[in-house]
């Protein structure tokens, strides 16, 4: 046996499959706290106490999934699971990671479309909505600050936020020509377009780990043309036949039809993290297709956040009711039709990341220090701030006045939001922290005021 196998074979027989594939469904219980809080847990699990992966390879793959659409929390526990064992370590990381939410999040929504004319429910709900829309502003914020370094980032990102507001331009063409200008700034302003790590402070970790900074890259994470060809037909065979298995059942038009379609594409523009893709989900679910309410949009973000898994889970929600309001097996079977329409949009969405991972993993890390190839992804954060500031303010427009302008101004609702993003940004607060908090007030104030 050569050495490299030898290595190979060593790391899987120290870090068992048994033990590997507990962790990530312990994972997916717990994976509360956004893709900060989700990367830090399994930072302290994988590389601090387990001591399964070094601090630089973590890093290293965690530099990965930053430049690539999707979830990167959760590609991140993909490309890790896929390391230590293979593409079948990578599959059992990846699904464990959203399974339990994807289970908890349409149990939530069918009780929200059942109990949602309840008095509880509404008062709940009433003071939900303006806490959302600070997260959402708060995220603008934050992202905002780490990204738009000069005066050519923040002339990206208002160019990004007229674009939107004012002229409604699709998310993708966005993304697009935010892309293009960053590839194009690699060339003639390369120092505008430069940027450093996103996580800072990490300290080094002692003692050895199984697979730690010298230790030779496993030959399935090596590129080999065969394999990825290989990879990539298996990936298009089930992506097709899926999408066409949908099709011949309920014809192109179909609602899950539709859905699989829609949540492909939202999955290869989800450059930013989760609330970039937002504005490209509202824009589909709700103004194109009608699958939803702005009010259930914003009901629905607040489920997201207060369920473990990644926030871009709040597709599930867009599903279940989507396929809820379109009675897709009929009048009699709405719960199951929601449950479809939520499988559908999570298995759409979350597919095209195990290829990423797959496919690109050696191909990205080999050139993750080039400009050509980081300056794109420059120019996407960019504009993806001024995409979410466009729809804080939409969403702020909808909570304060549901009336329209003529209709009567929320106080409530916007010292709420006020103090929820005070809390964020100043006091550091959790985000499940300031939910529960404006769900308690707005049932106060639904009873009492």
């Amino acid at each position: 046996m050569s050495n490299t196998l030898k290595e190979e074979t060593k790391h899987q027989l120290l870090v068992p499959f048994r033990e590997a594939l507990f962790y990530w469904f312990k994972l997916g219980f717990i994976s509360f706290g956004g893709p900060a809080g989700q990367i830090s847990m399994m930072h302290q699990e994988v590389v601090e106490r387990r001591r399964w992966i070094s601090e630089h390879r973590f890093m290293h793959a965690l530099n990965f999934t930053m430049v690539l659409p999707g979830p990167e929390a959760q590609q991140l526990a993909t490309y890790i699971g896929w390391l230590m064992h293979g593409i079948k370590g990578g599959i059992a990381a990846g699904v464990l990671f959203v399974l339990p939410s994807l289970i908890i999040l349409a149990g939530l929504t069918w009780a929200y479309l059942v109990f949602s004319d309840v008095r509880a429910v509404t008062g709940v709900l009433f003071g939900i909505k303006p806490a959302v829309t600070a997260i959402v502003a708060f995220a603008a914020y934050r992202i905002g600050r780490r990204a738009l370094k000069n005066n050519v980032l923040m002339i990206i990102a208002a160019i990004a936020f007229t674009a939107i507001f004012v002229f409604n331009t699709p998310f993708p063409y966005i993304v697009i020509a935010a892309g293009l200008v960053g590839l194009l700034g690699s060339r003639i302003a390369p120092q505008k377009f430069q940027t450093g790590n996103n996580r800072e402070g990490q300290e080094k970790t002692d003692g050895a780990a199984v697979i730690d900074d010298d230790t030779p890259v496993p030959v399935h994470a090596r590129f080999n043309l065969r394999h990825s060809v290989v990879i990539t037909a298996i990936s298009l065979f089930l992506w097709g036949g899926a999408l066409a298995w949908i099709a011949a059942a309920y014809g192109w038009e179909g609602t899950l039809t539709q859905m699989g379609w829609f949540f492909t594409k939202a999955a290869l523009v989800t450059f930013g993290g989760a609330y970039a893709v937002l504005p490209y989900v509202y824009q589909g679910g709700v103004e194109y297709y009608a699958w939803l309410t702005t009010s259930q949009m914003i009901d629905g973000l607040a489920l997201g956040e207060t369920t473990p898994g990644p926030l871009i889970m709040i597709v599930a929600f867009v599903g279940f009711v989507g396929g809820w309001t379109k009675e897709i097996f009929g009048p009699g079977l709405l719960h199951l039709a929601g449950i479809a329409g939520a499988c559908t949009a999570t298995l759409f969405t979350f597919f095209p990341s195990f290829l990423f991972i797959f496919l690109g993993g050696p191909l990205v890390e080999a050139t993750r220090h080039e400009i050509r190839f980081t300056a794109p992804l420059t120019g996407i954060t960019a504009a993806v701030v001024g995409v979410i500031l466009n729809l804080a303010v939409f969403f702020a427009y909808h909570v304060l006045w549901p009336s329209g302008f003529k209709g009567g101004f929320e106080w409530f609702s916007f010292f709420l939001g006020l103090a929820s993003f005070i809390a964020l940004a100043r006091y550091k607060a959790g985000i499940a922290t300031v939910i529960i908090a404006c769900a308690a007030l707005g049932m106060i104030y639904i009873f009492y005021l």
